[in-house]
């Protein structure tokens, strides 16, 4: 009998879950602190577990390509630091051989399309976890505590990355409207979210627990910015 998985942020006793419909004022009522004017700078939100998996292959090798968009639905993205998405399935490029897969039943799929084909998958079993930070300020917060060059316009939104966040490595991806998807170890899920909340405190910070992610993915469209 399986187990009912433990989330790694459990323990921080955040908000009541908020759904698509009612985040707005879920927002609203979060806790906020360190802004006098009542309005949160920052959001971060700490998303629930999703599967995911390493994919390995070649990108010049058109029968894994082909094999790869019947399992997923789309093109997986070969340019580098871009990813893409659909029906709540997502593809981040990490290397030249290499992106990491999100979604629920991609890892059966994937190994049917692919088994003629030179290929490795590895699933990362319960050991990620995902912080979603938002607002005005998300990209202040960010640069504090990352090398990255946010400001420059080479990582925009649909654009991935790995990188580190305070000393602990991570894999950035940053999704329309300014959100900033950030993928630490498990392990690491509690110091990430406090360093992230502690820079966050000259802004104003909100926090607040979300379960309906995958919903609201579902009505982006396929995301690759060129």
């Amino acid at each position: 009998m399986s187990q009912a998985r433990h989330e790694p942020l459990a323990h921080l006793a955040l908000r009541a879950p908020i759904s698509a419909a009612s985040d707005d004022a879920a927002a609203d009522d979060a806790t906020v602190t360190g802004d006098a004017s009542g309005v949160a700078g920052v959001t971060m939100a700490a998303l629930p577990y999703r599967p995911s998996l390493i994919l390995r292959g070649e990108s010049d090798d058109a029968a894994f390509l082909q094999g790869c968009r019947g399992a997923l639905g789309f093109d997986l993205p070969v340019a580098p630091n871009h990813g893409a998405m659909s029906d709540g399935i997502a593809a981040l490029w990490l290397g030249p051989s290499e992106w990491l897969v999100l979604g629920r039943g991609c890892g059966k799929r994937l190994a049917e399309t692919l088994a003629g084909c030179r290929h490795a998958l590895v699933t990362n079993g319960d050991g990620q976890q995902v912080i979603a930070l938002s607002g005005p300020r998300g990209g202040d917060v960010l640069a504090k505590l990352c090398p990255l060059d946010l400001a420059g316009g080479a990582l925009g939104p649909g654009r991935c990355t790995r990188s580190v966040l305070a000393g602990i490595a991570m894999t950035l991806w940053i999704r329309p409207g300014g959100v900033y998807h950030i993928h630490v170890g498990r392990s690491f899920a509690d110091y990430a979210w406090r360093i992230l909340a502690d820079a966050g405190l000259e802004y104003g910070m909100a926090a607040v627990a979300m379960v309906d992610v995958v919903a609201m993915a579902d009505a982006d469209p396929v995301v690759d910015v060129e």
